[in-house]
């Protein structure tokens, strides 16, 4: 089996150089380097954060002037009959985006660029609230109804804008579905080490990673995915229906509880996140532009504004108008980053655990145990300290699961852009659930795949280059959709409010009326 392993992990070798020439592209290059500030951030954040400063400034700023409607939105009890409520598709949504990079990727932000970097995180989620906005209202805009269902995203409304060639359609779709494949392994490794975890916090004994246990708890992680995947897109909504509350509502109450025991410290997190922002400590590299880089790169990965992989959700929705969820959307990557991802940086930067005599062991822990250090640093007493652990350990256990049904599930509307048929979809769910069940195995074996996981990373780079492009290719259909929705003069919306003639579910809509 070893060998098996070492053979796949050696075929991907060349997977992680690639990606991280990608993600670095051209910060590698010496010219380019030598640039003051500029010199330490990629393109690919020039490209996510500028657009970002665009769309808002064309948008008029909606992701404040509409901030309040959003809330009014979810607040809204709805009856759908096709499709998911708009609600239902924000949960959806944030399954994904509130995910085990909340903890583990802000604590290595702040690890590397300093608590400045969350200032920087803040101005990403900000300006990405707008990209946001767009591609959920591409996603709504042009989705498709399939039985009981709508489908949308990425696939679909990029095949439409780009002269509406199939292939381009497929192209997108298989892109979306290696990206969620890619992630699956390491999405379900932490859902069971996160139950092992607990269960050593429960009992006081260390559990071996190849134990029966861990076998047990993989089994049983795999059989509860696959029934709630194989029940489709309206039962997935209905688990992160439940889910994503609770998961949300406990990570903030037990950060609330640390900030509240160490409320002396509130003063030091914020002289410290402002102060660092443009002057940062030189244990942390001492240039400002590794500290926006980190930020703002943290933020944008975390929300995933900008990367069409949330669009999925937002299409998924049975909307009154395309704007309608686009404004939830910027509202998903508020949650995500101004408060998910803010706490957690309460968490690491009140400890500041970089200083003094333990400093350089914290330094070389792993991005968890950081933020488990963290947390027993503000916590005082064994017993407080192993309930907050516990607490945090089954909110990271939470993002996890539900991220990794939200792959699943977003897989299997790419999908319908290749085909409908329910083979072709069940085809595509049993892969996903089988790399996820090979990723668990990997790691309960000891072994880790690097090459394979970097693909990961490798996907997310590809999808931005790909997306960013197609959502300014479709500015002009936002923009006009925004201005008809703005007027609020009681005509419904159609293809023709966009000066086109191919947005068949509103066209089909209008007309039933």
């Amino acid at each position: 089996m070893q060998g098996i392993f070492a053979a796949i992990n050696s075929v991907f070798g060349f997977i992680g150089p690639l990606s991280d020439f990608l993600w670095d592209f051209p910060t590698n290059m010496e010219w380019y380097r030598n640039i003051p500030i500029l010199g330490n951030i990629s393109l690919a954040i020039i490209v996510l954060l500028g657009s970002g400063i665009f769309f808002t400034i064309k948008l008029g700023f909606i992701q404040v002037t509409h901030f309040k409607k959003g809330i009014r939105i979810l607040t809204e009890r709805r009856t759908v009959k096709t499709g998911i409520s708009p609600l239902a598709a924000f949960l959806l949504s944030a399954a994904m985006r509130v995910g085990p990079g909340n903890i583990i990727g802000v604590t290595g932000a702040i690890a590397v660029g300093g608590p400045g970097a969350l200032f920087w995180m803040w101005i990403s989620a900000f300006f990405g609230m707008a990209v946001a906005y767009m591609e959920a209202v591409l996603a709504q805009i042009f989705k498709e109804k399939k039985d009981d269902e709508f489908v949308g995203g990425l696939p679909f409304y990029g095949r439409k804008l780009l002269g509406n060639k199939v292939w381009i359609g497929v192209f997108l779709s298989v892109l979306y579905i290696l990206y969620a494949l890619c992630c699956l392994p390491a999405q379900g490794f932490n859902v069971v080490s996160s139950v092992g975890r607990m269960a050593e916090i429960l009992t006081g004994k260390t559990i071996p990673v190849n134990s029966l246990f861990y076998y047990i708890a993989g089994a049983v992680i795999m059989i509860l995915t696959a029934a709630i995947a194989f029940g489709g897109i309206k039962k997935v909504s209905k688990w992160t229906d439940m889910m994503v509350p609770v998961m949300a509502v406990l990570y903030v109450a037990v950060v609330f509880i640390l900030i509240i025991l160490n409320i002396g410290r509130i003063p030091y997190f914020f002289t410290a996140v402002f102060g660092g922002a443009f002057k940062p400590q030189a244990f942390f590299g001492g240039a400002m532009g590794t500290v926006l880089a980190q930020g703002v790169k943290r933020g944008l990965m975390s929300n995933e504004a900008g990367q069409g992989t949330i669009t999925m959700s937002a299409a998924a929705a049975d909307a009154k108008h395309p704007c309608e969820q686009g404004i939830l959307a910027s509202l998903g990557v508020f949650l995500d980053t101004i408060v998910i991802c803010t706490l957690t940086g309460f968490v690491v930067v009140m400890a500041h655990c970089w200083t003094g005599e333990n400093a350089q062991v914290w330094a070389e822990l792993d991005k968890l145990p950081k933020f488990t250090e963290s947390i027993a640093v503000l916590t005082p007493g064994t017993s407080m300290n192993a309930v907050i652990t516990f607490l945090v350990t089954l909110c990271f256990g939470l993002f996890a699961f539900t991220c990794l049904l939200g792959m699943i599930s977003f897989s299997e509307i790419a999908a319908n852009r290749i085909r409908k048929d329910a083979a072709c979809i069940n085809i595509v769910r049993c892969i996903a659930l089988f790399v996820a069940a090979f990723g668990i195995l990997c790691n309960l074996a000891g072994l880790e795949l690097g090459n394979l996981w970097a693909f990961s990373d490798l996907g997310n780079i590809l999808i931005v280059y790909f997306n960013v492009p197609i959502v300014f290719a479709g500015a002009r259909c936002v923009f006009k959709a925004t201005k008809h929705y703005k007027k609020n003069d009681g005509t419904p919306f159609d293809s023709g409010v966009i000066d086109r003639n191919d947005c068949v579910y509103w066209d089909e809509k209008k007309f039933e009326k």
